[in-house]
């Protein structure tokens, strides 16, 4: 009993430093609710669409003018037309259009003699998704520019239909996009964005509810709440942000796949399972983090890093295969790598347990950060 009157005490304390202190509401709803609605406004229609791409068209020929119209009545590509490559790049690195594709003098001279032209293109990297699209769209056009110049010179050599397509493409290929037939980028972004902000939130609120207490020097009051037992307090400060991140965590898993109807192979319980699951490992980092470092403003930086890598490796924008060798068993440390073969597997027991693995992480702290409570001996500058 008097533990859970402890518990009590601290959540109280808790909730007075909330109501003190509106950081705390900004920095877990209202960041979750703005990412939430930026991620599936900005993807909504599913495939970006009209990505803006200069043309520079120094031929002028009636094939480069149906090349730029072709390229311009796909979905992905926008042609803005220039007059020279000089302010097509300053307008690339204007962020006013995402690639540059110069067209060459006597490009169409050189198909009629079959000279081979060269079309330049420039992308910027610095937009992933923009420019990454460009490329594919730009790199489509041009094969398919090509295959139309020769089926032309084939059709003027006497070839047969019949012939001329099984030349132009010997291997027919019958596409199957298994779990996102559309290409939503939506599907493909948010799944994990979503729960890769909710880990980046849960890690950096937590490591400053934590380092507040030193940071303010209040620890030995907290302390005192918790009848002498870090422990105690330590699971008092997290009972409010458990419910807290986990009643957002299944608000976001609904969304997903209830109201915006989201591919799930699995079931939406194991999913709520993941969230959950989700909150207590992302928990455990934040204590660990500053059971380590024991510094308000080190702590934090060292949690918005860990973070930000979580999102790249956790694998959904590049496999874990293709990764070098030194950074696959690295990608395994994240809540959020685990959370994501939750969702793309069937068999997620190992995951679940590793997910679980993540929980005894405070205790390796626990009796560092009782001293750093206690006795305040940490760096102050």
């Amino acid at each position: 009993m008097e533990f859970w009157k402890n518990i009590s005490s601290v959540v109280k304390r808790e909730l007075r430093i909330w109501a003190r202190r509106p950081i705390y509401f900004l920095g877990t709803v209202a960041v979750m609710a703005f990412c939430t609605v930026f991620y599936l406004s900005f993807l909504r229609d599913g495939v970006p669409s009209d990505v803006p791409i200069a043309v520079v068209d120094l031929d002028g020929s009636s094939t480069s003018r149906n090349y730029c119209r072709q390229l311009d009545a796909t979905q992905l590509g926008k042609v803005v037309h220039y007059d020279d490559f000089t302010s097509a790049r300053e307008a690339m690195q204007g962020g006013k259009v995402t690639s540059v594709c110069v067209i060459p003098e006597g490009f169409n001279r050189d198909l009629q003699s079959r000279r081979q032209p060269q079309i330049s293109f420039y992308v910027n990297g610095l937009y992933f998704l923009g420019g990454s699209l460009a490329w594919k769209d730009l790199l489509t056009m041009v094969n398919l520019c090509s295959g139309a110049v020769q089926r032309e010179v084939m059709r003027m050599q006497g070839v047969p239909d019949s012939q001329m397509y099984g030349l132009l493409r010997p291997v027919d290929v019958d596409v199957h996009q298994i779990g996102n037939a559309t290409m939503n980028y939506g599907a493909y972004l948010a799944n994990m964005m979503i729960p890769g902000m909710l880990q980046m939130v849960i890690i950096i609120v937590l490591v400053y509810s934590l380092g507040a207490e030193l940071k303010y020097g209040t620890s030995r009051h907290l302390l005192d709440v918790a009848g002498g037992d870090v422990f105690t307090a330590v699971t008092g400060k997290l009972a409010l942000y458990t419910l807290l991140f986990t009643l957002i965590s299944w608000t976001e898993v609904i969304i997903l796949y209830k109201w915006m109807h989201f591919p799930l192979a699995g079931s939406l319980g194991t999913m709520l399972l993941a969230g959950f699951l989700l909150v207590l490992a992302s928990e455990s980092v934040a204590v660990l983090i500053i059971g380590c470092v024991p510094v308000c403003r080190f702590a934090l930086s060292i949690g918005a890093l860990y973070s930000v890598l979580g999102l790249s490796l956790t694998g959904f924008t590049l496999p874990v295969e293709a990764m070098p060798a030194g950074l696959r068993g690295l990608t395994y440390m994240y809540p959020l790598r685990h959370y994501y073969e939750i969702y793309v597997n069937v068999d997620v027991t190992g995951h679940v347990l590793a997910l679980l693995l993540f929980c005894f992480l405070p205790f390796l702290v626990m009796r560092r950060l009782e001293h750093a409570y206690r006795y305040l001996d940490y760096a102050r500058n």
